[in-house]
């Protein structure tokens, strides 16, 4: 009798302390905590932080708008206060041709880069983006043929003038900004071949 008392004392006390290891249902399980819209991860922090094809676009719009600004103003800003050391740069009709050029790049870089603006701002309220890709794919061709060509014809004239006059200084700043515009045309324009390619092929 008493091994039977021991056994099912034994017994109950194996039965109550078995509720605890048992698993517990799904009633009385936490719910998991479900993912807040806010959250975000490396991989798309990564992603978000790289710059996009818009804004290297707006860059190598406004590099070209201020080289084409500074090849310009060399040429018009006077060098002195008596008129004789004023750049006379209408007199040589290769520089008038640069300086022109000059000035058509810029209110062209102007108006691309107040359109990136503006698309950056308001999708597509100036011209569609089918438009914009085949126009700025054509007129940066054309810009970069007008750079090459002002820059072709005014390193003759530079070569023939006096090295120590004010208006060599000013035709060698010109042609160097005019080129280095023409550099940051190029890559525009790769930019904007890419952009009009992945739009009709893909």
């Amino acid at each position: 009798m008493k091994e039977r008392n021991v056994l099912m004392i034994a017994q109950r006390m194996v039965s109550d302390a078995s509720p605890s290891s048992t698993p517990r249902s799904p009633a009385t399980q936490p719910p998991l905590p479900t993912p807040s819209p806010y959250s975000f991860s490396v991989a798309s922090t990564r992603l978000s932080s790289r710059p996009s094809i818009h804004t290297y676009d707006l860059t190598l719009r406004s590099l070209s708008l201020l080289f084409s600004f500074i090849s310009a103003l060399s040429l018009a800003a006077p060098e002195g206060t008596k008129r004789k050391t004023i750049s006379r740069f209408y007199d040589h009709p290769e520089l008038t041709y640069c300086f022109t050029v000059t000035i058509l790049l810029f209110i062209y870089s102007a108006f691309q880069l107040f359109k990136r603006v503006c698309d950056i701002a308001y999708r597509g309220v100036l011209i569609s983006d089918m438009t914009s890709d085949y126009l700025s794919f054509i007129f940066d061709q054309l810009a970069g043929y007008l750079l090459v060509s002002s820059s072709s014809v005014t390193i003759p004239v530079i070569q023939q003038m006096n090295s120590q006059s004010s208006l060599w200084k000013a035709a060698v700043v010109a042609v160097c900004m005019s080129f280095s515009a023409f550099m940051v045309i190029a890559v525009s324009a790769l930019l904007s071949g890419y952009k009009l390619c992945k739009r009709i092929i893909w």
